[in-house]
């Protein structure tokens, strides 16, 4: 087939994919990213000079990501797969290098070819993933992947602000193209195969927009993009405006660094979910953490700024049970989606991501015209709430 690739006989002989072989690669891929996650948001800061400024680009990113989102199955029906992920990896190291320059021009480049790349990486690994990966196994194989990323995000960003600080703008990036090379030959390593209906394409590429039409058209895929961008806007919220709870009741810095790394951290009980979703049930295990996750951020907003430290605390708390989410939430989706539109249904799941980057910021603004942080972590209760709801009344209970 023209998508397979024939290897020397002299290579050795490799596994057959499995949950080690996307968790290892997810992992690698994760100290890509979060080596500079707390870098970049500084970077643009120094450049800018302005909170407002630095908003802006970052939306301008994001609407510019989502947009390569969509597009994302054209350009694997072209190319195929593994030249895609390649792509990717590529595009981390080269957003690297626009950031050395340290220039506005080389800020945008850089965001955008690092959003790209993370689009790429994404979607590509999640459609090995569905292919190599049986839906009964689907919980323990992500479960695994959450859980051996939990070093990269727990360490990563604290790693990339040392060196900034200790050694200057090159250091934490030179990091970055380190692991996206050891990603890009780990991935060439296990020679993982293109599903012979993603073949190059000669068939004429089909309208993004018509992609959205077909996902929203059917109900089990809307559910499982309503399960993650529910959690998602649980993390997005965290790593904003945790920090910023620290900062503006004179915690300090440093005590938002902590509770994010601490958040992190807790990536390590995804093996537990797991196996819990396995013994209760996917939908029981979701809709039970989406209501102790509302419960425990009712608290949090209860406490708000008045008790910082029990605010963060429970914070802390509510991340244990995202994580549970983290490591089931992917279920609904793979066992739901159609084989053969896997490439164009799994773009358009994958916009809950850029959207929980945009829209909760844009309601908290209108929330914190009213009230202080603790209204922002309330008004996340009452919608990670709904999202209980409707994972209870409509998931199935054979997921």
């Amino acid at each position: 087939m023209a998508t397979q690739v024939r290897h020397p006989i002299w290579l050795p002989a490799v596994r057959p994919p499995g949950a080690r072989t996307f968790a290892s690669l997810y992992a690698v891929e994760s100290f890509a990213r979060a080596t500079v996650s707390s870098v970049i948001p500084i970077q643009a800061y120094e450049i800018l000079a302005s909170k407002q400024g630095v908003s802006i680009l970052y939306t301008v990113v994001a609407l510019l990501g989502l947009s390569a989102t969509l597009f994302m199955p054209m350009i694997i029906g072209r190319l195929s797969r593994r030249w895609v992920y390649t792509i990717g990896t590529c595009f981390l190291a080269l957003g690297s290098a626009l950031f050395v320059t340290h220039t506005l021009a080389g800020q945008v480049g850089g965001m955008l070819l690092r959003v790209m790349g993370a689009s790429a990486l994404a979607i590509t690994l999640n459609l090995y993933i569905m292919d190599h990966i049986r839906k009964a196994d689907v919980m323990q194989s992500e479960s695994m992947r959450m859980a051996w990323s939990m070093v990269a995000w727990t360490g990563g960003p604290t790693l990339g602000v040392f060196l900034y600080t200790r050694f200057g703008i090159v250091a934490p990036h030179l990091v970055v193209v380190a692991f996206a090379l050891t990603l890009l030959i780990l991935f060439w390593y296990f020679r993982l195969t293109d599903n012979a209906q993603i073949r190059p394409g000669k068939t004429r590429a089909v309208n993004p927009l018509s992609n959205i039409g077909r996902f929203v058209a059917q109900p089990r895929l809307r559910l499982a993009w309503i399960i993650a961008f529910g959690r998602s806007c649980f993390w997005t919220t965290f790593f904003v405006y945790a920090p910023i709870l620290m900062v503006a009741t004179g915690q300090g810095e440093l005590a938002g660094g902590l509770l994010v790394s601490a958040g992190n951290a807790v990536l390590f009980t995804a093996i537990w979910w797991g196996r819990l979703g396995r013994r209760f049930g996917a939908r029981n295990t979701m809709a039970m953490s989406f209501f102790a996750l509302s419960a425990v951020l009712w608290m949090a907003g209860l406490c708000g700024e008045g008790f910082p430290l029990a605010a963060g605390l429970l914070l802390l708390v509510a991340s244990f049970f995202a994580v549970a989410l983290d490591a089931l939430g992917s279920t609904p989706f793979i066992r739901s989606v159609r084989a053969y539109e896997r490439p164009q249904m799994t773009a358009v799941y994958r916009t809950y991501l850029d959207l929980s980057e945009l829209l909760p910021p844009l309601i908290y603004s209108v929330v914190l015209a009213f009230g202080g942080l603790g209204a922002v972590f309330a008004t996340l209760g009452f919608f990670t709430a709904i999202c209980g709801l409707i994972t209870w009344r409509y998931l199935p209970k054979s997921m």
